[in-house]
């Protein structure tokens, strides 16, 4: 107890003296802080960050950044397909959505500029958060387990809940992870909060997030000179315990074995259904065929193959390659195509293919405001992994390879919480003052 105490003052002080350096300090903190909550909740915190940015506002603290103006440029063609929508009323709906690619980047733009020790704390105050927030679930979780004796609140959606999304918080959970793993000299709080985050994003049963984020600790190990014998043992036993993970869970374990046996051969029975026989989509099947049944599952990988083939069919059909259908305006066409391909169309228990987006950010954009639109979002990520190999911050390299990666299977951006943290943390890293190289002490 003393210890909580006296970790709580040392984190009141500390942020008591940075927010006399920079008023927007703590508010960029709570920005980050309540992503995981209500829309309300962290619109709320977006909002006061943006006022106390005006309020403080100073002539002599604005300066035009290339890398921020890029958001800026999203938004404004975002918010300008509603002179062209299909759907006004979604995009209009959407446009306030996505506000935040405008408002944050100005922000950043006219406020006091973080120190790079200030822009280390609010990354370490996150990664924090984080984990705190990964203790209330998996409590929430065996609460759940011993109330109803059902393993399945361990895992996933029911983790987290699908609103606050399991994909989505794999993303804040890897980022946390490696907050702690970079550090030199870890302390037993760093390696039990290593140990509690690694295990969540198992759980948490993203197979993309779960290779990504073994690949960056491979790539730390074998390519960041930082990397010392001690910290290799850590990741050995790490990578041990994630494997022993995977093979032990059946819950986790079936999700990488639905991938593999349904394309292996057509027709593959999927048993993890209790409503009669379901079989798998092979991705072969979902580029090509023609009809499919009622009763055909799409795993991953084929649902996103899927997506992209009937992605390119509209741009077949219809003239859209240069404004799309306007933001958020493509369900319509999504949900004629899943009805002329007959996929599941959906019952009681469970959504249908044709009510879902393209899980795929790169053609979201494209098919809602242009090749343009798409022009602006390869910029963007180009721009970030660019400035994180310039700048050799790891956490930084992390964050730009998890968003390449995660814009290929999900529409990360379609959700308000995707946009906050996504834009937060762009701004943070890529405003024009921090873009030098760390100093070594802060890898």
């Amino acid at each position: 107890m003393a210890n909580t105490y006296n970790y709580l003052k040392s984190v009141y002080q500390d942020v008591k003296q940075e927010t006399a350096k920079n008023p927007n300090y703590p508010f960029l903190i709570l920005v980050l802080f309540t992503i995981p909550l209500g829309y309300a909740v962290n619109g709320i915190a977006v909002g006061l960050f943006a006022l106390v940015t005006l309020l403080t506002f100073k002539k002599q603290n604005f300066k035009v950044d290339v890398n921020l103006i890029l958001p800026i440029l999203l938004y404004l063609l975002m918010a300008s397909s509603i002179l062209w929508t299909k759907n006004t009323d979604a995009t209009s709906r959407a446009i306030s959505k996505v506000l935040p690619l405008l408002v944050l980047p100005l922000c950043f733009m006219i406020m006091p500029k973080f120190s790079e020790s200030q822009k280390q704390k609010i990354i370490t105050y996150f990664s924090i958060s984080t984990l705190a927030f990964t203790v209330f679930y998996l409590i929430k979780a065996l609460v759940r387990f011993i109330a109803g004796q059902d393993s399945s609140v361990f895992f996933y959606h029911e983790l987290v809940t699908e609103d606050v999304n399991a994909i989505h918080v794999s993303v804040y959970v890897t980022l946390a992870f490696f907050c702690f793993f970079r550090k030199a000299n870890k302390t037993i709080f760093d390696k039990i909060a290593m140990m509690i985050l690694v295990v969540f994003i198992f759980l948490l049963s993203s197979k993309n997030i779960i290779l990504v984020f073994i690949l960056l600790v491979l790539f730390y190990e074998l390519f960041y000179f930082r990397a010392t014998q001690k910290i290799k043992w850590i990741t050995i036993m790490m990578i041990l315990l994630l494997a022993g993970t995977i093979v032990f869970s059946s819950k986790i374990r079936d999700r990488f074995l639905i991938e593999f046996q349904a394309n292996q051969e057509e027709g593959t029975l999927n048993t993890s259904f209790l409503e009669g026989p379901v079989y798998n989509v092979s991705i072969q099947q979902a580029w090509s065929k023609d009809k499919f049944q009622q009763n055909e599952y799409f795993a991953g990988t084929a649902f996103r193959v899927y997506q992209i083939r009937i992605f390119k069919e509209m741009l077949q059909e219809d003239n859209i390659f240069f404004s799309g259908y306007g933001l958020n305006a493509s369900d319509f066409r999504i949900e004629e195509k899943g009805i002329e391909h007959n996929v599941f169309l959906g019952n009681a228990k469970h959504e249908g293919y044709q009510k879902k987006n393209f899980h795929n950010q790169y053609i979201q954009i494209f098919a809602e405001t242009g090749v343009f639109g798409l022009l602006l979002l390869l910029l963007i990520v180009i721009v970030n992994l660019r400035n994180a190999i310039q700048t050799k911050d790891f956490i930084h390299f992390c964050f730009a390879v998890l968003m390449i990666s995660l814009f290929l299977t999900e529409s990360f951006l379609a959700r308000q919480r995707g946009v906050i943290f996504f834009t937060t943390i762009y701004c943070l890293f890529n405003s024009r003052y921090f873009i030098q190289p760390l100093n070594k002490n802060n890898l």
